[in-house]
């Protein structure tokens, strides 16, 4: 019996987002950076800038009895943008690119109406808040989007 739909829910995101032919051009990390990439547009699932928190969670009980639990949590997310150029109109533009792919990927469709559950791992995600950084670098223009995604699950 898993005791949190945390660690499914980071792996099932991480596998559709890296199965989007809409994100081809980024790489999709799981967790924090390791090393200095040369891939100039990446998204990190489980990590985020400036917090120690991969994931943050809440449980309560179903209903009476105890057999069950509702999990709500929020996974830390960051999307990154830098070409070299000093053109941060362009590397935000394409920050918000890739956003609209990760939030289209969870969102429910006719054709696709239980996409927001992950494959099963979660009852409903959501993208929810979010954070837009712009900076100038020794390497030029940089744009980066921190931002959750909402989940809750029955364990």
């Amino acid at each position: 019996m898993a005791t949190s739909a945390v660690p499914a829910a980071i792996d099932a995101l991480v596998a559709l987002l890296r199965a989007d032919a809409g994100l081809n051009h980024a790489r999709i990390l799981d967790g924090p950076p390791a090393q200095n990439f040369t891939e100039r547009d990446r998204v990190y699932i489980g990590w985020s800038p400036g917090s120690d928190a991969a994931a943050e969670m809440q449980q309560s009980f179903a209903s009476a009895g105890a057999r069950q639990r509702d999990e709500e949590a929020s996974i830390s997310c960051y999307i990154e943008s830098h070409r070299g150029d000093t053109l941060v109109r362009n590397r935000r533009v394409c920050v918000f690119e890739m956003f609209a792919v990760i939030e289209a990927a969870l969102r429910a469709t006719n054709e696709e109406p239980t996409k927001p559950t992950l494959g099963n791992a979660v009852l409903w995600c959501e993208v929810a808040a979010g954070s837009l950084t712009q900076t100038q670098t020794d390497s030029g223009a940089l744009a980066g989007l921190a931002f959750t995604v909402n989940f809750r699950a029955r364990i």
